[in-house]
């Protein structure tokens, strides 16, 4: 299987898409933590 295939089956959309989603969850985690981490030293 060669990197030409695997573009075929993978386009570049979802490549984005997945990217997009990753980026997402990271900030998502983050500013759930954040939010444990900071409220109860109020």
């Amino acid at each position: 299987m060669s990197g030409k295939d695997m573009e075929e089956k993978f386009p570049r959309a979802l490549w984005v898409r997945l990217f997009v989603y990753i980026v997402v969850g990271h900030v998502f985690a983050a500013f759930i933590y954040f939010l444990f981490e900071i409220a109860p030293k109020k």
